[in-house]
């Protein structure tokens, strides 16, 4: 059985994962309103500010914390899901 305390915290860690998501957007709003042909490639790293590209980069490090706490939550489930088969035979 679920306890609310669990169901709550994965409230909270959503929410939380939803707030990082929308200030780096914010950050990264001002490369739109800023970017010039002159500097390079649209979203390359040379037509960037030091701020727009630590934003970009974080930006990028949190999809890949989310891919991996995702996986890790893949896992679990598989794994509690094996142990409750096993345990029926």
């Amino acid at each position: 059985m679920i306890k609310l305390k669990y169901i709550l915290l994965g409230i909270i860690i959503v929410l939380l994962d939803i707030a990082v998501y929308i200030v780096l957007g914010v950050l990264l709003m001002s490369y739109d309103d800023t970017y010039n042909e002159s500097n390079g490639v649209y979203w390359s790293l040379s037509s960037m500010s030091f701020s727009e590209k630590v934003s970009y980069i974080a930006i990028n490090i949190w999809h890949l914390i989310n891919l991996i706490a995702i996986g890790y939550l893949i896992y679990r489930i598989i794994k509690r899901i094996k142990k409750n088969a096993a345990a029926r035979f």
